[in-house]
């Protein structure tokens, strides 16, 4: 299992970039977890995500764990810092 901290930037993790976010994550076979504020969800279920109330500013930890466990955290740490400025 791999893990990084990452910070949302302007875009908090309401239904739109959360939507987002699972696509992403489900593009991979690892099992993906996000924790915020001691809240730790599945990143592939919507409904977790959103639940997660992660606003923009604050610090998430993606972990990852399977066989293409590096890919999917690289992946979906540049996707909630850099790709989803635009989403809303």
């Amino acid at each position: 299992m791999i893990s990084k901290k990452v910070t949302l930037k302007k875009v908090g993790l309401n239904a739109r970039p959360a939507a987002l976010f699972v696509k992403e994550a489900n593009k991979f076979s690892s099992n993906i977890y996000l924790e915020c504020k001691g809240k730790k969800v599945n990143g592939k279920s919507i409904i977790g995500v959103i639940l997660l109330g992660a606003f923009g500013g604050e610090e998430l930890t993606i972990y990852a764990n399977g066989i293409d466990e590096k890919k999917a955290v690289e992946a979906l740490a540049d996707l909630l810092e850099n790709r989803m400025e635009n989403c809303s």
